[in-house]
């Protein structure tokens, strides 16, 4: 919901204050305290729960990572999530050669990119939501449940990059930063989500749905109903998440979420996204409409196009141009792609700029940036059925959740595409024949009830990673626990030592390296808890390599 302009000044303040609370943390300040030097008065805080209302805020903008702590916005989510989980989730590219055209993209990973995502949410995010927690436990239960499910879908992702997290212990005096496993901090996301439901359903017996979170909420509707849909949702996530690892805690959660009396998101309008109307630009938009950083990865092209996807045109824009003329002399012939749609295979060294030309996304600042929808809960529900885990039809829930995101993206000929036998497409590169590749994934859109379970879950995951597109973060996830959709390897692996198998592809990204100088005993906590080589080719615990 739109802040009206006195709080919208406010936010404006608060942040230019949060700045000075937080820009000389890092990641070596978790047994140090912060000191609130801002100069705002209790009393300025206490206006209309500003004081409570507004961290959750910074929170909620911290999630999909745009925050500006005096050296610039958008460039910090480029490195944390663009040249990382968009492109690893196949996804997006950048026409850029950066490094000379050796990077992430051929596996030459970059510490000082990789480890941002973990500096930036324990200087700025994480500090919020202990004090959030800290301020709102005792006497504000609706506001304390709101900051618990934001944990969890702040830390999750962070933990589905590297593994081990401090969690459980952060922010407490003389932990000594005890990391959780893997394992640990899957346990407290359910725990924590255990909590947020019952002190919103604790406080909606006696208060109204609609209340003082209201102003705050750029995430929905500012209706503690649907915090607690959103509570239940994420469980589902979770809960596939480790379908192998754990499957007798898998289906357990699973059913919790999915019984709860609240609900889970069904219906196209119930989505999980970080409104701009509060004054918040996606970052994804500044890189790809100002920058011209953000192109369509060959994956999306090979499937997308192969299928004739109504999507496709509703996701990524058309080629505008030919070849740029200063660049023409490195292909032997003019090449013609107006009109196309255009991918950039990952991990083919390129060092020219030809790529330019090819399909941008539809994102630009002003576009809402997307976290959860309903059409992926009902794909997590149809893996669900295929699993045994409930009594619905595994199909249904398939198409359901197919339909559902044509809805959301207003893509006509639904019909068709349900019963629809194409398959993805060779790709051709447009400039170098030696980047082509046969087409990997293996299934179409058509529901087939006498398949084998690996068929249909590979339909179901295919078609979930069309419709999360393009929050990469999760996409990347779930395409490392399953395998799906079949993502073309890298031609060129550059990885260190060869820690990453070219067809296995990487696994998760190694922690950061400012540790091992700036906290040697955390890192060296971090190493034990994950219990095996710190390196980008290690799986991590719900990652085991099968899906039955």
């Amino acid at each position: 919901m739109m802040l009206n302009m006195a709080c919208r000044r406010f936010t404006m303040f608060f942040w230019g204050c949060v700045l000075l609370v937080f820009v000389t943390a890092c990641t070596d300040g978790f047994r140090d305290a912060n000191t609130d030097r801002t100069g705002i008065t209790d009393e300025q805080l206490a206006i209309d729960y500003n004081n409570l209302g507004m961290p959750l805020t910074v929170i909620q903008q911290g999630i999909y990572f745009n925050y500006d702590f005096g050296k610039g916005k958008n460039w910090p989510f480029q490195i944390m999530q663009n040249l990382s989980a968009d492109m690893f989730s196949g996804y997006m590219h950048d026409y850029k050669p950066h490094n000379g055209g050796s990077s992430n993209t051929d596996y030459n990973l970059q510490d000082g990119w990789n480890g941002t995502f973990w500096e930036n949410t324990y200087a700025y995010i994480f500090p919020q939501i202990k004090r959030s927690e800290d301020s709102t436990r005792m006497n504000h239960s609706d506001l304390f449940g709101i900051t618990k499910i934001l944990k969890v879908e702040t830390m999750h992702r962070v933990s589905d990059y590297y593994g081990p997290i401090i969690y459980t212990y952060f922010g407490i005096e003389g932990s000594k930063d005890v990391p959780d496993s893997q394992k640990d901090a899957y346990n407290a996301f359910f725990a924590d989500l255990d909590s947020a439901v019952f002190v919103l359903d604790k406080y909606l017996q006696t208060n109204d749905d609609l209340g003082r979170f209201a102003k705050f909420d750029i995430l929905l509707d500012g209706k503690y109903s649907s915090w607690i849909k959103f509570a239940n949702s994420l469980r589902l996530r979770l809960a596939i998440r480790i379908a192998m690892v754990d499957p007798e805690k898998a289906k357990s959660e699973f059913l919790k979420g999915i019984s709860n009396p609240y609900g889970v998101f069904e219906t196209v309008a119930e989505k999980v996204e970080v409104s701009t109307k509060s004054g918040y630009t996606n970052p994804l938009g500044e890189i790809n409409r100002i920058w011209n950083e953000a192109y369509m990865n060959a994956n999306m092209e090979s499937i997308l196009t192969g299928y004739k996807d109504p999507r496709l045109s509703l996701f990524f824009e058309p080629c505008l141009e030919v070849a740029l003329q200063s660049e023409l002399d490195e292909v032997d012939e003019q090449v013609h792609l107006k009109g196309t749609f255009k991918g950039i295979r990952q991990g083919t060294g390129f060092s020219h700029q030809l790529y330019i030309t090819h399909s941008r996304l539809y994102v630009n600042q002003s576009t809402d940036a997307i976290l959860m929808t309903s059409a992926e809960i009902w794909f997590l529900r149809a893996e669900a059925a295929l699993r045994g885990w409930t009594s619905e039809d595994a199909g249904t829930c398939y198409r359901n959740g197919i339909t559902t995101s044509f809805s959301q993206w207003g893509a006509s000929g639904i019909t068709d595409y349900l019963e629809s036998d194409k398959m993805a497409a060779d790709y051709k590169d447009a400039f170098d024949e030696l980047n082509d590749i046969k087409a990997r994934c293996k299934v179409s859109p058509r529901w087939i009830e006498d398949a084998e379970p690996e068929v249909k879950l590979e339909k179901i995951i295919t078609q979930k990673w069309l419709a999360m597109f393009p929050e990469g973060c999760e996409a990347w996830a779930e395409q490392r626990r399953t395998g799906y959709p079949r993502l073309f390897p890298v031609r060129i692996n550059n990885s260190k030592d060869g820690c990453i198998d070219t067809e296995i592809m990487i696994r998760r990204l190694n922690f950061p390296t400012s540790l091992i100088d700036s906290d040697p005993s955390l890192y060296k906590a971090l190493q034990d808890a994950f219990g095996v080589p710190d390196n980008a080719g290690s799986r991590l615990w719900w990652d085991i390599g099968r899906n039955f």
